[in-house]
């Protein structure tokens, strides 16, 4: 096969792929990441040994390649640890290719990451971790340089040395002179900007890893904060792009007779139940029947799944309801909303509108299955006492986070707040009238909304209910002191 024909393969094409390159033999053996009709990145054989192999076709291939090309160069030439290149060449009309020395023993620092992800924060193994990410970053940093796309799976860990890949993302101001301080500063935004929001409080001995190796510039905390901040509203701009279209991440299907959406590493595995939704809930254990919404759990070949069918009660309940978002659809957001910001929630894997000429019908949300107590049944036998301090101290967490990001839940009732077991946290379902607040006076209303639903979930007179009202945090103006 030639690369031209290589583009027109789609997003799966089967595998082993023998290609011709430059009349020498490729032979592609296991994809890595794809981006259809643009680029093949995977584990291949070429010469007798193992390589990574970066396949760039399409109409923007030229353009790809010099971009990976010089980046590769740019971090060879300043002395940099990274994989050698070993052949790289360009047809055109067909594409370009890459092919780097593949370092077996290696695993990125995002796997170390989440192997320590759920410890108590900036625990040993994390500051390990982020120890060596940002000694990488300064050197980058120290020689010109920067990675415009900074994240963990771009550093690899092969016994005690670190190599740099993803020449694409790599971008110079001055090789080998240190980069500006306003350059230091966006970069570093970018990349604690990925981490969990609760290290913030860390920066300042997190920074002492990198200006051990970079100390040309002073990084004020205050401008470094800013970085962070508008790093992540950008970046849960992206995200929340994403769950509404076709990419790497999700399967979009979205026309005027129907909308589905589905995440691409269990789509194989939902097809049954996305195919016939209704047939699965009838056969499903029933976790509730009521006149707006069916939920059941339904067992599939590696999990088990909630699904929830958002009903349609009549002609005037349409009437209400076809012109906007269902609340599949809302659900669906903002629990890819809390994903990416760190806020517990079981994993939403598929959403699915029944349209008609463009009018909303019934609904349905697939999510992952919660199967820890909900906080009531949780704390039952605590209503004249204190319940563990581990599950307070997670109350802390999720109420502290929902202030940060002023989010309110809308429906604070206790079934819909879950113990996570494996996280050790509290995990928030039933999210159609969750809102992210832009305006802090509507967030403060919201807020105390929430918080005197939730404790009204006990007696007020109760132990438990009065030790909550002293540790959840109140919004100034809202509550009684």
């Amino acid at each position: 096969m030639r690369l031209d024909q290589l583009a027109a393969a789609g997003r799966a094409p089967a595998l082993p792929l023998s290609l011709e390159l430059a009349g020498e033999p490729l032979l592609l053996q296991n994809l890595l990441r794809v981006l259809p009709a643009q680029r093949y990145v995977g584990l291949a054989r070429w010469q007798g040994r193992a390589v990574l192999a970066k396949l760039l076709v399409g109409r923007k291939a030229a353009r790809h390649f010099q971009r990976e090309l010089a980046g590769a160069r740019l971090l060879a030439e300043q002395g940099l640890d990274t994989p050698a290149l070993l052949a790289q060449g360009f047809v055109e009309g067909q594409g370009g290719w890459l092919l780097f020395e593949y370092i077996e023993q290696a695993h990125s620092l995002w796997d170390a990451w989440r192997d320590v992800a759920h410890e108590p924060w900036l625990s040993a193994g994390q500051e390990a971790v982020l120890a060596q990410a940002l000694g990488v970053i300064a050197r980058l940093h120290r020689r010109g340089l920067y990675q415009a796309d900074l994240h963990l799976d771009n550093l690899l860990v092969e016994g005690e040395r670190l190599w740099v890949i993803d020449g694409g993302g790599v971008l110079a101001e001055t090789p080998g002179q240190p980069l500006a301080q306003v350059r230091v500063l966006e970069n570093l935004g970018l990349f604690f900007a990925q981490l969990p929001a609760e290290l913030d409080a860390h920066l300042e001995e997190l920074l002492i890893h990198y200006l051990l190796v970079n100390g040309e510039h002073a990084l004020p905390l205050e401008a470094l904060q800013a970085a962070i901040a508008k790093a992540r509203r950008w970046r849960l701009r992206d995200y929340l792009s994403k769950v509404a279209r076709d990419c790497s991440l999700f399967s979009a299907r979205i026309g005027a007779f129907g909308l589905r959406v589905v995440r691409r590493d269990c789509a194989a595995e939902l097809e049954p139940l996305l195919a016939a939704p209704d047939q699965a809930l009838d056969g499903g254990q029933g976790l509730k029947q009521g006149g707006t919404a069916t939920v059941a759990r339904l067992p599939l070949a590696t999990r088990d799944v909630v699904a929830k069918r958002y009903n349609i009660k009549g002609f005037t309940h349409w009437l209400k309801r076809f012109w906007r978002p269902s609340r599949a659809w809302h659900s669906w957001v903002e629990g890819n909303r809390l994903l990416l910001l760190g806020i517990a929630t079981p994993r939403p894997l598929a959403v699915i509108e029944r349209r008609w000429c463009w009018l909303r019908g019934r609904a349905y949300l697939i999510t992952e299955y919660c199967g820890g107590q909900d906080i009531i049944a949780r704390f039952k036998a605590f209503h004249e006492g204190s319940p563990p301090e581990a599950d307070l101290l997670a109350l802390d967490r999720l109420f502290a986070a929902l202030l940060r990001e002023r989010i309110s839940h809308g429906d604070f009732k206790g079934s819909n707040l879950f113990w996570d077991e494996a996280l050790g946290s509290w995990s928030l379902i039933d999210l159609d009238a969750m809102q992210q607040h832009r305006s802090a006076r509507r967030f403060a209303r919201a807020y105390a909304r929430d918080r005197a639903r939730f404790l009204r979930n006990w007696p007020a007179d109760s132990q438990l209910c009065k030790l909550l009202d002293q540790r959840l945090p109140q919004v100034p103006g809202t509550c009684p002191n």
